[in-house]
């Protein structure tokens, strides 16, 4: 009897359309001979498969300048498919299990979670996933600061000298020189993003080197919870102050809606201090027309808080919420939908009804909320 393919990986990616030019969150499958990808999770049948066999991938895809976190899978017949998931760390999971189903199949070998290999240090080559995971750590990482410049405010920014000093004193470089060839590398790759019209003209090619060691090139990590803000009015500042906080958790789930309780795909990010969970359209890439990406509120842009790129919409206040598992939701039959759900409930009484992918997912959204609300403000 043949084996079934084993499936490696699953899960929320927005998917741009083969025949047009529309985005769509799609459940996909990565399998150890392909990528098959579903309208709704609860599908039987796939809307469409990827074999992956003759494939390659492109990681960082920068073929749409107004979506981060894009991966290209180009088929063996040269057609392009294209991803694009909610947050780096996702993206950049995703690539590491199909760049590895890819050299299983060429290879003829079985895909495993785990090697039997023993590590192998390669001094010659940088993890920069890795690395970039250690920048952000809150303790040992690059320091997120309030900066000013030519009348705005960078809000959870650092210095391109700060990243340079930080590569130097974790002995990840050698001297200066090395540093910025290694940061160049973590900005083209996305790990760091640029902010200010100094930081910005260097990585659009207008400097002799796109990452600046300077104490006024600004930079930021993605979804950092960094923003820009100019002359605001009063209700500017109130909007603002719901992003200040640090993002704790972020990723796709199911939310239904409050009038017509069907159910769509959103993009959650979970923020501390102030604690608010604000909910995106995955597929969306609003970005404020002038300004780009972070948030603004001035006189030029919509009265709307842009983050990211991304215009929320909506925010939950978390504090003083409760937040439950659902085991059993009536009409969830009807609205197809499996019992992986959690409700929150606001201080002012209004209920949010939630799906995971799966009931440890849903557990691990719980305990994040329940913490960011009982100690977040």
């Amino acid at each position: 009897m043949e084996r079934e393919p084993m499936r490696i990986r699953e899960g929320y990616l927005v998917k741009k359309g083969s025949m047009f030019n529309t985005w769509k969150p799609m459940w996909v499958v990565l399998l150890e001979d392909g990528i098959e990808f579903y309208k709704r999770k609860a599908d039987n049948s796939p809307k469409g498969m990827v074999p992956l066999k003759g494939s390659s991938i492109n990681s960082p895809c920068q073929d749409f300048g107004k979506r981060m976190f894009v991966f290209k899978l180009t088929a063996a017949k040269q057609q392009d498919h294209f991803f694009q998931a909610a947050y780096l760390e996702e993206r950049d999971a995703w690539v590491r299990d199909i760049k590895k189903a890819i050299h299983c199949i060429d290879g003829g070998q079985r895909f495993a979670r785990k090697s039997t290999r023993r590590s192998i240090r390669l001094p010659e080559t940088i993890n920069l996933s890795a690395l970039y995971l250690s920048m952000k750590d809150p303790e040992k990482g690059i320091k997120e600061l309030k900066l000013e410049k030519d009348k705005k405010v960078f809000n959870h920014c650092f210095t391109g000298t700060c990243v340079i000093d930080w590569l130097v004193s974790s002995n990840s470089i050698r001297n200066r020189k090395e540093g910025l060839m290694l940061a160049s590398s973590l900005l083209s790759e996305g790990y760091l993003q640029p902010a200010g019209d100094t930081s910005k003209a260097a990585a659009e090619g207008l400097s002799d080197t796109p990452f600046l060691d300077l104490s006024d090139a600004y930079y930021y990590f993605p979804d950092s919870g960094f923003f820009c803000e100019g002359n605001s009015s009063d209700d500017d500042v109130v909007l603002k102050e719901e992003f200040r906080g640090i993002v704790v958790k972020q990723g796709c789930l199911l939310k239904q809606g409050h009038r017509r309780k069907n159910w769509k795909v959103r993009k959650f990010v979970l923020r501390e201090d102030p604690a608010y969970l604000h909910y995106y359209d995955p597929a969306g890439a609003k970005t404020c027309p002038k300004k780009g990406k972070g948030i603004v509120t001035d006189k030029t842009c919509p009265t709307k808080a842009v983050i990211q790129g991304e215009e929320p919409l909506g925010a939950i206040h978390l504090r003083g919420c409760v937040v439950t598992a659902v085991e059993d939701m009536p009409d969830s039959k009807k609205y197809d939908v499996d019992n992986i759900l959690f409700e929150i409930i606001t201080a002012n009484e209004i209920h949010y009804y939630l799906q995971a992918a799966s009931s440890a997912e849903r557990t691990e959204w719980i305990k994040a909320i329940q913490a960011v609300a009982r100690t977040g403000k």
